[in-house]
């Protein structure tokens, strides 16, 4: 059912495909509302065009246009979502919206919201997907540029890790993510894929977030998940799912976190060539593995990918 609706509104062809080696913005406009899953507050999100070279940057229309561009060295916070910070300036919960937009293939989009909060939507990126499609991408002129891994790097905590290491065979970027929470809902999964924009609009996008009632309490006493609901985060209690809740996938816990990891992975300002394994990783970690790359350039090194013969030039924008 999701692929069919995912696909329906997609305008993705495989000529634009086989051009992805440039960058790429989107072609129209699009714009989305809702609320914000720890702040509760409302927020209008719309989503721009912009030149090659501007990257992902968030706008605050509601503070005089201030901009915050969505890389590493603007992450703020990272308990419980990811946040980024300029000048004392927040924006929060940028996982989703970095996730959808790296996966399908967007390189540069200016991001304007009304509030310091991202909306949650249906807790997944699925509607980040349909408002791509609606959007449409065109391509520009300057060459997309991507990590290459060079070298393994590993971040450990305990029995949790996370590390990149060099592709086996033609580069591209796979990722593979476990969880295992002791759950009878849940237990270990691990997810495994190539991120390709098809792969990721099906497989990925529509898994949501999910929390569990044992720990709403403190949550809500530390300020977060005011915004939460069943509509907007999977709700599990210490034996099942709360109200009949149906999974979209059995798997589907594994899944959003692979969502979850994407989007911090964006934060490196380029595509990754190389193998990403997460293993009851979280945003924590995640964006520590983006420093560790970050500030270490003799782990990886930037490539730009050859033109296909039959791409041409006439599609530039």
């Amino acid at each position: 059912m999701f692929a069919t609706l995912i696909f329906r509104n997609l305008n993705y062809n495989q000529g634009l495909l086989e051009a992805m080696p440039f960058q790429h913005t989107i072609a129209h406009p699009v714009q989305v509302s809702g609320i914000g899953l720890h702040s509760a507050v409302p927020v209008n999100v719309k989503i721009l065009p912009a030149p090659s070279g501007t990257g992902i940057v968030f706008r605050r229309t509601d503070l005089d246009n201030f901009e915050i561009e969505a890389r590493w060295e603007h992450v703020a916070r990272v308990s419980y979502a990811t946040s980024l910070m300029k000048q004392g300036v927040l924006i929060s919960t940028t996982e989703h919206l970095l996730s959808a937009l790296m996966a399908m293939g967007v390189d540069n989009a200016v991001v304007e919201l009304d509030a310091l909060e991202l909306p949650i939507l249906d807790g997944s990126a699925l509607r980040y997907i349909e408002l791509l499609g609606e959007a449409g991408l065109r391509r520009q002129r300057a060459r997309r540029v991507r990590a290459r891994v060079l070298k393994p790097v590993e971040v450990v905590e305990h029995d949790k890790r996370i590390g990149v290491y060099p592709s086996e065979g033609k580069p591209s970027f796979q990722v593979t993510c476990t969880v295992d929470y002791k759950h009878p809902m849940i237990g270990p999964q691990t997810y495994s894929m190539e991120l390709t924009p098809e792969a990721y609009a099906k497989e990925i996008a529509p898994a949501r977030t999910f929390g569990f009632t044992r720990d709403e309490k403190v949550l809500r006493g530390m300020g977060l998940i005011r915004g939460a609901t069943p509509e907007n985060v999977i709700v599990l209690t210490d034996t099942g799912l709360v109200n009949g809740t149906r999974l979209r996938f059995a798997d589907e816990f594994c899944r959003h976190k692979l969502l979850d990891l994407v989007g911090d992975l964006a934060l490196l300002g380029r595509p990754i060539l190389g193998r990403v394994v997460a293993v009851r990783a979280g945003h924590y970690m995640h964006v520590a593995l983006v420093n560790r790359l970050m500030r270490d350039h003799s782990l990886w090194e930037e490539v730009s990918e050859e033109v296909p013969a039959k791409a041409g030039v006439a599609a530039f924008a």
